[in-house]
């Protein structure tokens, strides 16, 4: 199985560190425990005036034709290697508050906190979790008649990493391209937008 530490520059929590998003994945099916679990996760993350605007819509190969209509909520390019993956996930955010439904300027950011914390307990239970973008928004808002006041964010699926060289195309090296990131002295500041944060 092809592992892609990330090149940290200081140690952080193997997880964090072994944690990536691969496209390949083998067919065994995702327990219901673990599913569950992942599930859990994001609904005890964080929110603002805990609000929890988040909601998923949770496809799994359990049912062959639930599964089916899941994988027509990615777009055709991410299509070529989702449609391995056990379980679809899709993200939405509420954008009003339930309490008074004033706006939730928030709700985009709680919910990618509540997904990030999906994907750290599945990456603990040796499962992988593959983000995208790249969704078809129309089609999963008809398809699962999501309302008006929810914002359809993102789709993910979990399963377990598969090899990198049974996908498609030029898939393969994509996945076994380099991991990068910014160096720090880019993105934390101190003082100053722009300015280097004093962490040494």
């Amino acid at each position: 199985m092809l592992k892609k530490p990330a090149q940290t520059a200081t140690p952080v929590h193997d997880i964090l560190r072994d944690r990536w998003s691969p496209r390949s994945y083998v067919a065994t099916p995702v327990s219901k425990t673990d599913l569950t679990a992942i599930l859990e996760a994001g609904r005890w993350a964080a929110s603002c005036n805990n609000g929890q605007p988040w909601r998923f819509i949770v496809a799994t190969s359990d049912d062959a034709a639930e599964h089916a209509t899941g994988l027509t909520g990615f777009n055709a390019r991410n299509q070529r290697w989702a449609k391995n993956a056990p379980v679809f996930v899709f993200a939405c955010a509420r954008k009003t508050f339930e309490a008074n439904s004033n706006p939730n300027a928030h709700a985009w950011y709680d919910t990618g906190a509540a997904v990030a914390q999906m994907t750290i307990e599945a990456e603990a239970r040796g499962l992988k979790v593959h983000q995208c973008a790249g969704i078809e928004k129309d089609t999963i808002r008809s398809t699962y008649g999501v309302p008006e006041e929810f914002d359809i964010v993102s789709g993910f699926t979990i399963g377990r990493q598969g090899d990198a060289d049974a996908l498609p195309e030029e898939l393969p090296s994509r996945e076994k391209e380099p991991r990068q990131r910014k160096p720090l002295a880019e993105i934390a500041f101190s003082g100053k937008f722009g300015t280097p944060a004093k962490l040494g």
